[in-house]
């Protein structure tokens, strides 16, 4: 007998989305660039011309919603 599985979409969202993070900024220090920096000038200004478009990176992180991703990383701070 098969049995339904419920998955907690938020919960995977933000998997996928700490992956993507995880991966921009992988490659970007790949290429020699201070990843700290492009993703703080892009999440404080929300101009993604901070970010390179070294691998891809400027188009990634446009697929993710800035305002999520602050408010992933305030909540993972204060844990």
């Amino acid at each position: 007998m098969e049995t339904t599985k419920i998955f907690d979409t938020q919960e995977l969202n933000l998997a996928n989305q700490k992956e993507t993070l995880k991966g921009i900024y992988e490659d970007l220090e790949e290429h020699g660039y201070d990843a700290s920096k492009q993703l703080v000038g892009y999440l404080i200004s929300g101009d993604p011309g901070y970010i390179s478009s070294y691998k891809e990176c400027r188009s990634r992180i446009l697929e993710l919603d800035r305002n999520s991703i602050l408010e992933f990383m305030l909540k993972e701070y204060i844990k």
